[in-house]
């Protein structure tokens, strides 16, 4: 799954666009009733924009600047690089970041899990400064590698300046970069569910209690997260994440005028979502048929499909999906695994929506003149 998220990432990022189900450049969009500045839906799985509203407006993102200091936390722990049992032991610097904290003192130790929940569920400044200087020996070259992420997630217009979210002239970002890094994270690394699916919890043996700020994790049916920010200056936004019946969307509202209109917006959004489309798995519409192969060790193959098909329509239009398959009808040895020997395209109402190439899952060798003259042999005395 890993693999065929980030294949799909790659294309998305490519053609600059993925408008195919509707709410990109050319098709209307309902008229959602917004409090925020900015806002974004995208589906997670093909990274379709599903709505839009001032999507590359550069505005503060408070503290959902951690959806990209969690990436690279999960990027590190995903890789092996580091452990959740890790222990960190704090800074002086990082026990004096201010704003949203869990009260860190300069030579206490807690393990890399229990801070990346401390960031998760309660946005802590000082957790999220531990964890960078864990990583990189400063938050500064942590920053470094944030801007270098972004990069290469296309994110145009963000410039991060530390890695907490905090008011910092010049570090901004957009609803649709916030979009690309929460898919990145919800979609390369499932694991951080662990922690923004959290309601309560606790460190320090229970002696320190953790409310998430998300309150739709308890309130929204299908939340998985993902991260809350508000200053002053950024007011309040939001990366919004729910699952439901397979698809899972991402909601990002920026410069809400208040906490309450912040979640009321990101509901707003992950509601047109879940009632307007459905990602439904593809498959075709006859069985494969094995294929012949001449002069092979193998007298057939049996082709697959190269990826799973997951397709992103309109709520209606299930019943409008169709593929037409085009196969091989014979085959020369060698064949390679992996060859291409067909493709299955989908239809969506006629429309070709996806292809998707169809593979031998095998080698077949070439026979050799023994082996075919034994062969010949044997059909000749099976005749017989």
């Amino acid at each position: 799954m890993k693999r065929i998220c980030s294949l799909l990432l790659a294309a998305v990022l490519l053609t600059g666009s993925a408008a195919a189900a509707g709410g990109g450049e050319g098709e209307s969009q309902p008229a959602l009733e917004l409090s925020a500045a900015s806002a974004v839906l995208m589906e997670k799985e093909t990274g379709t924009l599903l709505y839009e509203k001032q999507a590359h407006q550069k505005l503060e993102p408070a503290s959902v600047t951690k959806v990209m200091t969690l990436l690279l936390v999960f990027e590190a722990l995903d890789s092996g690089r580091i452990s959740k049992e890790d222990t960190v032991t704090v800074s002086a610097y990082a026990a004096g970041m201010g704003g949203s904290q869990v009260y860190l003192k300069e030579g206490e130790q807690m393990t890399v899990g229990e801070l990346a929940k401390c960031v998760a569920v309660v946005s802590g400044n000082d957790a999220a400064v531990a964890l960078a200087e864990y990583l990189a020996g400063s938050e500064s070259a942590f920053v470094a590698q944030m801007n270098q992420r972004a990069k290469e997630l296309g994110m145009e217009d963000t410039t991060f300046l530390n890695c907490t979210g905090l008011p910092a002239q010049g570090h901004v970002t957009s609803a649709y970069d916030i979009a690309l890094m929460s898919r990145e994270l919800i979609c390369r690394h499932p694991g951080i569910r662990e922690y923004t699916t959290i309601w309560m919890d606790s460190i320090r043996n229970g002696a320190f209690g953790l409310t998430n700020t998300n309150r739709l994790v308890r309130f929204y049916q299908g939340a998985t997260g993902l991260k809350t920010g508000s200053t002053d200056s950024a007011l309040y936004c939001m990366s919004a994440t729910a699952e439901r019946d397979g698809m899972e969307l991402i909601a990002v509202v920026m410069k809400s005028p208040s906490s309450a209109q912040r979640f009321a917006d990101a509901q707003t959004l992950l509601d047109y979502g879940f009632a307007s489309y459905a990602l439904v798995s593809v498959y075709p519409d006859v069985p494969l048929a094995p294929i012949p192969v001449l002069l092979g060790e193998q007298s057939q193959i049996q082709p697959e499909l190269e990826r799973e098909c997951r397709l992103l329509v309109r709520r209606g239009q299930e019943g409008q999906i169709t593929t037409r398959l085009t196969l091989a009808q014979d085959l020369a040895a060698p064949v390679e695994a992996g060859q291409t020997v067909g493709r299955m395209e989908v239809l969506v109402d006629g429309q070709v929506r996806d292809t998707v190439s169809i593979l031998s899952p095998q080698q077949v060798d070439r026979l050799t003149a023994p082996k075919l003259f034994a062969r010949l042999l044997h059909r000749m005395l099976m005749a017989g």
